[in-house]
């Protein structure tokens, strides 16, 4: 099996899970969830092949924009899923599977580029670059939550809710959800920053001093929230603006200053 087809089968699969999930997405007895899990499980394992033999090379490891982004959607996407199987998440479901669609059409369509590393000469660098990917999937996974409460919320003050179960939670818990993600999320960065801050001889350096200076803002915004949603109760617009704000952030961090540098720059 070609490497191209990998990504072209996984985004056929994440397709089918977005359109049957969102064909009952309000339904009382909700989506035909077998269906759902069982593309959803076949795009995620097609998902993880594709993205070994593009990011596992023999001259190391391709990190890339195009495979990077990838394996931050893959993280989602598994995550979501297995959080679904227990925790009523089904209004972000055709978010996240669309979306998985859409960046595996890309793999499949696009250029990869190269950017290899060797993390094998470096363990402290691989554990740094792990705890970042997580913190990051952690606080994006609580802004969809955000969403979802948003939504949630919405629905309680027209007087139409939505009745808790099998497909959407309650507003507790899916607040309880969102702050508790976040919280960790926020922690794992923190320690991202304080370790880069500590252990990285060029944390400054120009070619990383707008992901690390955005990358404590985006910190600082989290943490804010959740000292003002403990002691002052915050919630609603203001949770759901200081998230997206923070999270915006974040992704520039992340991915920004590759996009310049992978895309803009090398078409020059």
């Amino acid at each position: 099996m070609s490497f191209a087809l990998l990504p072209m089968l996984a985004f056929l699969c994440y397709l089918t899970a977005t359109v049957v999930v969102s064909q009952r997405l309000y339904h009382a007895e909700g989506p035909r969830f077998k269906l759902v899990f069982s593309a959803a499980t076949a795009g995620i394992v097609l998902h993880m092949l594709a993205l070994s033999q593009a990011m596992f090379t023999a001259d190391g490891q391709n990190f890339s924009l195009l495979n990077v982004s990838s394996m931050v959607c893959w993280l989602i996407t598994l995550s979501l899923t297995l959080t679904a199987l227990r925790t009523p998440i089904t209004l972000l479901l055709p978010i996240v599977y669309g979306f998985a669609a859409l960046v595996q059409l890309a793999v499949g369509l696009l250029p990869a580029g190269a950017q290899v590393q060797h993390f094998e000469h470096d363990p402290w660098l691989l554990l740094h670059v792990v705890v970042a990917f997580i913190a990051y999937v952690m606080l994006i996974m609580a802004t969809l939550y955000s969403f979802q409460v948003s939504y949630i919320s919405q629905r309680l003050k027209q007087k139409t809710p939505l009745q808790a179960g099998t497909v959407f939670p309650s507003l507790m818990q899916a607040e309880a959800l969102l702050f508790r993600l976040m919280l960790a999320g926020t922690v794992l960065l923190g320690l991202t920053l304080f370790s880069g801050a500590i252990f990285t001889a060029d944390w400054l350096a120009k070619h990383n001093i707008h992901k690390n200076v955005l990358s404590l803002m985006a910190f600082l915004l989290f943490s804010l929230l959740l000292i003002g949603h403990a002691r002052l109760g915050w919630r609603g617009r203001v949770a759901n603006a200081l998230t997206i704000s923070a999270s915006l952030l974040l992704t520039l961090a992340y991915f920004g200053s590759r996009f310049v540098r992978e895309v803009l720059l090398e078409r020059l």
